[in-house]
């Protein structure tokens, strides 16, 4: 979700960016963009899809979920000279880290859960285990390694929608935000 929100900041301030300065806004070829759909559909069969995600037994899904991440590393280290790539392939190295020190999922606290899902039951999940159908898996800060790079943050109470995120979820979303306001710069931003 807070991707979705680095796109339309990003997009919104490089259009806002190239109409100020009466400049076109620009959209370059980026480098095996193929990677980026194959990384997807691993995602989308293992965390939103109904009919497939209760299916997949977790260690199959934890395996799908790191060869996503690695292919999204990799799509992002082809396109490392771009404006921004730099934290995007920085935060997906950072996700990919604690997710691997962690069992293949990444670790959420149970105040975390509590604070996202006040209504849930609190058997309705279980420490040591995923959060449903989701890419989290229940850790204690202490039994969590390299916990400070988990997904410990999450927006406003105020706001409707709650989720959680981690470090290198808010520097791929500046890296997002940083390369789509390069574009409505002038050229030599962008090449």
């Amino acid at each position: 979700m807070i991707l979705v929100v680095a796109v339309l900041v990003g997009l919104a301030a490089g259009l806002c960016r190239a109409r100020l300065r009466k400049r076109e806004y620009r959209v370059y070829d980026l480098k095996a963009t193929t990677l980026v759909l194959l990384a997807f559909i691993p995602q989308f069969f293992i965390f939103f899809l109904p009919s497939t995600r209760a299916r997949i037994p977790d260690t199959t899904a934890s395996i799908l979920f790191i060869g996503s991440l690695i292919v999204l590393i990799v799509f992002s280290l082809f396109n490392i000279r771009k404006p921004g790539f730099w934290p995007i392939t920085g935060g997906f190295l950072l996700n990919a880290l604690v997710i691997l020190l962690n069992g293949g999922w990444m670790p959420i606290s149970p105040a975390m859960v509590q604070r996202l899902l006040p209504d849930t039951a609190a058997n309705a999940w279980r420490v040591g285990e995923r959060l449903g159908f989701s890419k989290d898996i229940v850790l204690l800060p202490e039994n969590t390694r390299l916990w400070f790079l988990s997904d410990r943050f999450s927006l406003p109470g105020w706001l409707n929608y709650q989720v959680a995120f981690s470090p290198g979820d808010i520097i791929i979303c500046a890296g997002i935000i940083w390369l789509l306001w390069s574009l409505g710069g002038p050229m030599s931003e962008t090449q």
